[in-house]
């Protein structure tokens, strides 16, 4: 599992410097007028909304942007109708590789995405191919530097977590995804500092990459991440620090 920790926490970063520029709204907004088109846009009534408003609010998105998205949701607004799919395919060394897409035009996301897929060294596969690998959990990273292992293992368990990891860098607590907001608010009642704390799609097991397959395995990450249509993507590389941090 090393690197792990470490590509979520440089996702993290980039997320950040995404919200400068404003690309990660574009997302965040999808999200919203999704959940709310299909929950409705009580907060209260509709997990999905509340999760999807949550992190508005971390990437700082105005307030007002916040509400005319989950108006276009409810028809209280003009909007467009997104669509919601899973794409699914190979990178370099077999790696399964997971992206949730949200369109508005699925044939010409598909295309593009296939590309992305080809031009780094992987290829889309069929809808089943990898998911039965993920299984989705609360994810929390928190560095080495900011907990002392014993004490955040027992915060982390007596909150309800499954399990917890570490790397050189980082520790990796898994929950399940109903338990994630109740052992976040654990750690920070402690004033335990998160770097990450996610529901995310965690893989059975790791594929170890190095080298050129490493490098094409965090481009194809990085430009399908950037792509405008999908939402996240998961994927079960185990690639060494140094090389993610370089990239």
């Amino acid at each position: 599992m090393s690197g792990h920790s470490k590509w979520a926490t440089t996702k993290h970063k980039k997320s950040a410097i995404d919200a400068k520029r404003g690309k990660i709204f574009t997302k965040i907004t999808k999200e919203i007028t999704v959940a709310a088109k299909l929950g409705g846009g009580d907060m209260d009534g509709n997990p999905r909304l509340r999760t999807a408003i949550a992190k508005a609010k971390d990437a700082n998105m105005p307030s007002d942007n916040i509400k005319k998205a989950i108006m276009k949701g409810t028809g209280e607004l003009p909007g467009v109708s997104y669509e919601e799919t899973t794409y699914e395919g190979y990178g370099p060394g077999g790696v399964a590789v997971l992206a949730d897409i949200m369109t508005d035009n699925k044939n010409r996301t598909v295309a593009e995405v296939r590309k992305i897929f080809t031009r780094h060294g992987g290829n889309m596969g069929e809808a089943g191919c990898v998911a039965w690998m993920f299984s989705k959990k609360g994810y929390i990273v928190v560095e080495r530097s900011k907990a002392d292992e014993d004490s955040l293992m027992s915060i982390a368990l007596d909150a309800g977590a499954l399990d917890m990891k570490s790397d050189n860098s980082n520790f990796e607590i898994i929950t399940e995804p109903k338990d994630l907001e109740k052992v976040k608010e654990a750690l920070k009642q402690k004033n335990i500092e998160m770097t990450v704390a996610e529901a995310t799609m965690v893989p059975q097991n790791y594929i170890k990459l190095e080298g050129k397959g490493a490098e094409q395995m965090l481009k194809l990450m990085d430009e399908l991440e950037d792509h405008d249509d999908v939402q996240n993507v998961y994927a079960n590389f185990d690639i060494p620090e140094e090389i993610i941090a370089k990239g």
